[in-house]
């Protein structure tokens, strides 16, 4: 067993490479940690890190010490598991630890300078400070095709050029799904569409895609399904939002208390509101809480708490849709009792499309008359799932060749022209507001 040691200031610089600027400033310095920490003869605290070779950290039986990290490890003869170990284990895989990837991969200064900027900018639409375009959230339901997502977003760049003086326009980046059952978990998960689960593989390829988005000048956006994950590409994201199944869980809220991005907390699946709301009050306060580090070891972490947090509209199967004016006002005033940001956006699939992809036309259409008759800007932002085409398809393992281009495999979505109609409806919606502000 080997032990190193290095100092606070050392571990702070090594971090740099990973986390920027604005994680940073969230996250209390390691010399503030309960790590077991000592002083010797005067010189700085050093944090003691413990690393161990992989046989040290799983025994196979009959494998050899030289096994690939990245090769699955069997777990076929459970006779020597411990009764405490996990016995329905079929293989281990282990990854690639975030900072190698991060190296392999690395965000320039130019776009990490661009991110924060972006950050910033939504940070002011959310709170309506000195900024009243309209933030807007749109993409397709899931990434399962690079190649067509960037087909996407060479054409959503030259649309928020458009409009960039009425609406913030970032994409949907979606490389995590949750499942209600069972089903394809998205393309970090599965990135083959076949059932092999290469992770690694996943990680490259989604880190990958934002970089060439990135690059278009074209902000992402996606969930945080699994904290883990973003260890891997959190550093390119600009929005995040905490999905309706979970906006509940604990570790999501403490999660979000250290993100350096604005995040947006859905109601329940059944429309309960009050969830989003505590979530927003409970990632505003700082936490302590397990993470990770660049390098895949277990930290523990502690936060300021997320200041842009707010809340998101999605409809439920129990209240149905909810995003109408009294449901806006009704949430506005829910949020301004527990003191939290009152701007509110609306997702306009889901539960308040009914789950039909052409009702979302219908729910802009009403959210735009709410925004070009309101002047106190409540309605900050709309979520939208578009795609290149309409609709959806069933995605069969094994079949990824007969997939129609350009068309969801998860949640359908509207089409492409559809898409450049709502663009337009929501950009005059935010003109109408300031012609009617103004008389």
């Amino acid at each position: 067993m080997l032990m190193t040691a290095i100092t606070s200031n050392e571990y702070s610089s090594q971090c740099n490479d990973y986390y920027d600027e604005t994680i940073l400033s969230k996250i209390v310095p390691p010399s503030k940690f309960d790590f077991h920490a000592t002083t010797r003869d005067n010189q700085q605290t050093a944090v003691e890190y413990q690393t161990s070779s992989l046989q040290d950290v799983i025994t196979t039986k009959g494998h050899s010490e030289h096994n690939s990290c990245h090769e699955e490890q069997p777990v076929e003869d459970q006779s020597y598991m411990k009764p405490s170990q996990l016995t329905r284990v079929k293989y281990l895989k282990f990854l690639t630890s975030p900072n190698v990837l991060l190296e392999q991969l690395p965000c320039p200064p130019s776009m990490r300078k661009f991110i924060v900027d972006k950050r910033q900018e939504i940070s002011n639409i959310v709170h309506d400070r000195d900024d009243d375009r309209l933030l807007v959230i749109i993409g397709p339901c899931s990434i399962h095709n690079v190649d067509e997502a960037m087909v996407y977003a060479a054409r959503l760049s030259e649309q928020a050029k458009l409009y960039e003086s009425t609406l913030m326009i970032v994409m949907r980046v979606y490389f995590e799904k949750p499942r209600t059952t069972y089903g394809w978990k998205g393309l970090i998960n599965d990135p083959l569409l076949d059932g092999t689960n290469d992770i690694n593989l996943g990680l490259k390829m989604a880190r990958q895609l934002l970089l060439d988005i990135t690059r278009l000048q074209l902000p992402c956006s996606c969930e945080f399904l699994h904290p883990i994950l973003s260890h891997y590409i959190a550093d390119l994201m600009c929005w995040i939002a905490i999905g309706a199944r979970t906006t509940e869980s604990q570790i999501h809220r403490e999660f979000v208390s250290g993100l350096p991005m604005p995040v947006g907390f859905k109601n329940s699946t059944t429309g309960n509101i009050q969830i989003a709301v505590d979530a927003c009050v409970s990632s505003r306060t700082g936490h302590t809480y397990l993470s990770l580090d660049p390098y895949g070891s277990i930290i523990c972490n502690t936060t300021w708490g997320n200041d842009d947090v707010h809340v998101v509209l999605r409809g439920g199967s129990a209240t149905g849709p909810n995003y109408s004016q009294k449901h806006v006002s009704d949430t506005k005033h829910l949020l301004d009792r527990h003191k939290v940001n009152t701007q509110i956006m609306i997702d306009c699939s889901h539960g308040n499309s009914l789950k039909h992809y052409e009702n979302q036309l219908l729910v802009i259409q009403d959210v735009c008359q709410q925004i070009a008759s309101s002047t106190n800007r409540t309605i900050m932002g709309v979520m939208i799932e578009s795609n290149l085409e309409s609709g959806n398809q069933v995605l069969i393992e094994g079949e990824k060749d007969r997939l129609v281009y350009g068309q969801s495999v998860t949640d359908s979505c509207i089409g492409w022209d559809s898409t450049l109609d709502v663009l337009k409806l929501l950009s005059d919606a935010v003109r109408n507001r300031r012609m009617n502000e103004k008389k």
